[in-house]
């Protein structure tokens, strides 16, 4: 974190000990993503390395996109179907 503070990056530290977040700053994002992430990636019982990042886009398009029929929508627009 301490290469962070010397980027152009502004970088808050919360003590989760003293409290959960700090106006805006807190992780609940990245963990909700990760715990639906790795429930998908369960079902594929193993990954190879050089696929990862393909099933990774997979994950976090399924996560941004909402329910599989707002998914398709979307899916189809892009495809202009």
């Amino acid at each position: 974190y301490d290469a962070l503070d010397v980027s152009e990056f502004h970088h808050e530290r919360i003590n989760h000990s003293e409290l959960f977040a700090v106006k805006q700053n807190h992780i609940n994002g990245i963990e909700n993503f990760w715990s639906q992430a790795k429930r998908i990636l369960r079902k594929y019982n193993g990954i190879d390395r050089k696929s990862f990042p393909l099933f990774l886009k997979e994950c976090e398009f399924r996560f941004n996109f909402g329910t599989p029929k707002e998914q398709l929508k979307t899916l189809r627009k892009w495809c202009e179907i």
